[in-house]
């Protein structure tokens, strides 16, 4: 992902200047604003780590939107110790009045000496006014400390903020030999129990979980997080099942069923269906529209517009991370239209024959067709292997971008 274009020249830059007490510190609040992974989104996940003398006085992290940031948690912590400390966060504090005030004055209030914030904040809101007005305020400011650690706490959030999209994540599960079903759609179970535990960890860091409306009549699915599976401590399960990720329908013609286990589901659900409905397909719409949010989509060949649908979701629902969690045919058109920012696949050690259903519907004939990727991650979970793979561009892409 692109870095934004203030954060490369920036004047509060200095990565030089940081000492190793400094990415000590740092990566201290990096570890703290870990501590949000499931909760804070629509906002990033943020640490801060106040120092004085070589002690930590205070700490914090974002925990949950509309509750305090981080440099509060931390200023509170820290007390009267903040006088002349130096204030460590992952990315620069708030300029402006949100669900909460901005940090910036609270940092400026409580006295501290210096500033050290990982990264510039891409937010058109702050995008380098808090640095700012800290500086102004005769405080000493600096960016940059760790900001690769940093960025890779909010892909999304960053994604959202930088390009107007969110970050795209499709999951799959298959057998050694490429197989998501048998040819009678059975598919219980592919993977073990740690797989399925995994991917509701997956599911509860997720805005959004999309999916296609054959999967919804097939398997009548929730698309929820289920709280007993996800391996987490009850305090912190409890508080990801309260906020549920938003489920999103692909529906072109509104063929679900009335009766569809998820729309008498707490939380909320968005039905997506084509801009242009049949006079019965409108009476449909507007008997769903009780249930759930009714979107109408353009249509490209006949098939709702995905880049169309990603900016919807990232402006008006405030959507950061999305995952598809869909059949061949779905998942294949994320795919070949370029939209998926990473692609965790779930591999059984199981074969399970020629006539069960592919993994992907990608309709190519030829090598040159093929997608290419990079393997980020791969890992047990029990009998099972986790693979996370990013798409790669191809040697004729890069040779056109004068790569």
């Amino acid at each position: 992902m692109a870095h934004s274009e203030f954060n490369s020249d920036s004047e509060f830059n200095s990565e030089l200047k940081f000492t190793s007490e400094d990415r000590q510190w740092m990566q201290r609040a990096i570890e703290l604003a870990r501590e949000g992974w499931y909760t804070t989104h629509p906002n990033p996940r943020v640490g801060c780590v106040i120092v004085k003398d070589q002690e930590v006085v205070g700490e914090g992290f974002h925990y949950r939107a509309g509750e305090p940031h981080a440099e509060v948690h931390a200023i509170r912590d820290a007390g009267e110790k903040a006088q002349g400390a130096t204030a460590y966060v992952t990315l620069e504090p708030c300029s402006h009045f949100g669900r909460t005030p901005p940090c910036c004055d609270g940092l400026i209030a409580a006295g501290v000496s210096r500033v050290v914030a990982a990264m510039e904040d891409p937010n058109p809101q702050v995008a380098g006014k808090g640095l700012a007005r800290i500086q102004a305020a005769g405080i000493d400011v600096a960016s940059g400390l760790l900001e690769a650690e940093a960025r890779a706490l909010n892909p999304g959030f960053l994604k959202r903020m930088e390009h107007k999209l969110p970050y795209v994540r499709v999951k799959q599960a298959m057998s050694l030999d490429g197989r998501t079903a048998m040819a009678s759609g059975e598919s219980k179970w592919i993977t073990g129990a740690d797989a399925r535990s995994d991917v509701q960890r997956l599911r509860a860091q997720s805005g959004a979980i999309i999916t296609g409306v054959a999967s919804v009549i097939h398997d009548d699915s929730s698309l929820t997080v289920r709280k007993d599976e996800l391996g987490l401590a009850d305090t912190l399960s409890n508080d990801i099942v309260a906020k549920q990720p938003i489920r999103v329908v692909l529906d072109t013609h509104l063929s679900i069923p009335e009766t569809a286990k998820l729309l008498g589901l707490d939380g909320k659900t968005i039905i997506v269906c084509s801009n242009a409905l049949n006079a019965e397909q409108e009476h449909k719409a507007n008997f769903l529209a009780e249930k759930a949010t009714v979107i109408k989509a353009p249509l490209v060949e006949g098939r709702i517009d995905l880049g169309w649908l990603l900016t919807v979701l990232a402006d008006t629902h405030e959507v950061c991370d999305v995952l598809v969690e869909a059949g061949a045919t779905l998942c294949g058109q994320f795919l070949a239209l370029d939209l998926v920012d990473e692609y965790w696949v779930y591999v059984a050690p199981k074969l399970m024959g020629a006539q069960a259903r592919p993994l992907v519907d990608l309709g190519y004939s030829t090598m040159s067709q093929a997608l290419n990727f990079e393997f980020e991650d791969a890992v047990m979970l029990g009998r099972d292997l986790r693979l996370i793979a990013r798409p790669v561009k191809s040697d004729a892409d890069n040779t056109a971008a004068g790569k």
